[in-house]
């Protein structure tokens, strides 16, 4: 990264962007049986039952011409019933989170230069999102901000820039980085006008990307490092 860049830059102009899952909070997302509860969970309220077929099909974590194709077969409307089963998996997300526990180098963040505007952006339901900042204290960040429910929510998730455009405009950045542990976070950054740090953690030492990040960390006091250069 071209150390320039953020000494030039202001407070204004230059954010450092973090997602959450497996970069700021331990593990890499939401165990999938959080979604197989919330389901059930949908299905109690609508007094339905369900063959074992359409059921792995509706419990899964992606908006998919297999979820439409169940949908269809057990007659809802996808998009209502995808949305009302997200609204479900964010609650129970949020239990599933309050379960998890941040790596130690999170404090590192306290000595990101005030020049920078600071913001969590991740793939994760914006409630839990919201529900992480406030239980483990994150003060550091100046937005968070997590994916909409249903359909919608689901298309503009990494690797789509969406979420990360958004918040530089909340910011009024124009320039910055953003920090991830997976190569959807690469291409997001990337493709938002960002330069990219890849963060090594136990969950990917192994992992080989099929994109080069800007800036490839093994852990967020280096993240520090980079932005003070």
């Amino acid at each position: 990264m071209d150390g320039d860049t953020a000494t030039d830059s202001s407070a204004a102009e230059f954010a450092v962007l973090f997602d959450m899952d497996g970069v700021l909070l331990r593990g890499r997302g939401t165990d999938p049986a959080v979604h197989a509860r919330a389901l059930d969970d949908v299905l109690e309220a609508r007094g339905m039952e369900l063959a074992e077929e359409h059921r792995a099909a509706l419990s899964m974590y992606e908006y998919t011409d297999a979820f439409v194709e169940a949908c269809t077969d057990v007659g809802v409307d996808p998009g209502v019933f995808y949305t009302a089963r997200e609204e479900r998996s964010a609650a129970r997300t949020v239990e599933h989170a309050a379960g998890r526990d941040l790596f130690d180098d999170v404090d590192a963040l306290g000595r990101l230069p005030e020049r920078a505007a600071v913001g969590l952006v991740s793939n994760n339901y914006h409630r839990t999102v919201e529900f992480v900042v406030d239980t483990f204290g994150l003060t550091a960040f100046d937005i968070a901000r997590g994916r909409e429910l249903g359909p919608v929510g689901f298309s503009r998730r990494k690797p789509e820039p969406y979420y990360l455009e958004e918040a530089l405009g909340d910011l009024g950045a124009t320039d910055g980085i953003y920090v991830g542990d997976r190569e959807t976070d690469i291409v997001a950054a990337h493709r938002a006008g960002l330069d990219s740090v890849f963060v090594r953690r136990e969950h990917n030492t192994d992992v080989e990307l099929g994109v080069e990040p800007t800036v490839e960390v093994n852990g967020l006091a280096e993240v520090v490092d980079v932005v003070c250069e």
